[in-house]
């Protein structure tokens, strides 16, 4: 967990900090009466999510990233930005994936304010699977814009919702479970909005090893682990299957995800923290974000739903 903030009016101040904080990059001024830059930084493994305040129009030139780079134009234009064979501008509301993690681009900043959101390229393969027949590796996006408005509106939500949710409490984003589970749904809401190389729905193999058996070793495995950061993709290896043929086992016998699942167990060790703690020394909000509950008023209404009284009221045994 992380914070950062930058405010100058030197051009090659930004440059140099820009090149240390993003990738290699060569910036120009194109309107030389002003060049104020305000940055400020929140980040936590994997994922940075970055609030940019530009008061002149700046040109870039950059290095491959390395990471999945997103941007969200708040208010002003990014024109010209070129990758590859692409070119495109965007302006207030668009979302965007700047270039793939290991290509460069260019463009112009004009007197603009944005978001860039940069996460872990292997965050996707967390909570994805690859095509069959599709090229070895990582997933990858295979298109800069949203597939939809919804799409993109759903990934708006999620980027503001990490940023106001997540990383506005140092203490909370430091919670191992939170972040994990921030950084899951992140990547996930990304796959749902961009053109990808993964695969959701379960292949005849995977319906076929979508047995009971492999959801006993998958909850076997959780329930063992709750504590930990575990993705979907790890709960898959442990029980030697597909990330689909997991989902689809769920699905089957459950009628859930191995997410919810997750999430239950661990509301359930919260309520046995909450009913066990002393409430003179412990908080229902540490103890939620403990087990990986980041938002209280999402916390308290889960609660009330399995429990049918507040979190409040288990600690004080009220």
């Amino acid at each position: 967990m992380g914070t950062l903030h930058f405010d100058s009016s030197d051009l090659e101040v930004t440059e140099d900090f820009l090149s240390r904080h993003y990738a290699r990059m060569r910036i120009g001024n194109g309107t030389p009466e002003s060049c104020r830059i305000r940055i400020r930084r929140e980040a936590m493994p994997g994922v940075s999510v970055d609030e940019l305040d530009l008061d002149f129009d700046m040109r870039y030139s950059v290095t491959p990233l390395q990471k999945i780079c997103l941007c969200l134009v708040h208010e002003g234009t990014i024109r010209d930005h070129a990758f590859g064979d692409v070119e495109d501008s965007y302006g207030p509301g668009d979302v965007v994936s700047f270039a793939p993690p290991e290509l460069p681009y260019e463009g112009r900043v004009c007197g603009a304010r944005y978001n860039i959101t940069m996460l872990d390229p292997t965050l996707l393969g967390q909570v994805a699977t690859t095509m069959p027949g599709a090229a070895p590796g990582p997933v990858r996006l295979t298109g800069h814009r949203p597939v939809s408005d919804a799409a993109a509106r759903h990934l708006k939500r999620t980027i503001i919702h990490v940023r106001d949710h997540v990383l506005a409490d140092p203490e909370v984003a430091a919670e191992p479970l939170v972040a994990s589970t921030a950084a899951q749904h992140l990547a996930a809401s990304v796959l749902i909005a961009f053109p990808n190389t993964a695969l959701i729905r379960p292949t005849g193999t995977d319906r076929h090893d979508a047995h009971s058996a492999t959801l006993r070793r998958a909850i076997a495995h959780i329930d063992a682990n709750a504590q930990e950061p575990l993705t979907v993709a790890e709960i898959a290896a442990a029980s030697h299957v597909t990330v689909r043929a997991l989902q689809y086992a769920f699905r089957r016998h459950l009628d859930t995800t191995p997410l919810a699942y997750l999430r239950r167990v661990r509301l359930a060790h919260a309520h046995d923290e909450l009913r066990d703690s002393d409430p003179a020394s412990a908080t229902v909000t540490a103890i939620a974000a403990r087990w990986g509950f980041h938002h209280s008023g999402r916390f308290a209404a889960l609660y009330r739903d399995a429990y049918g009284r507040t979190p409040l009221q288990t600690l004080t045994g009220t």
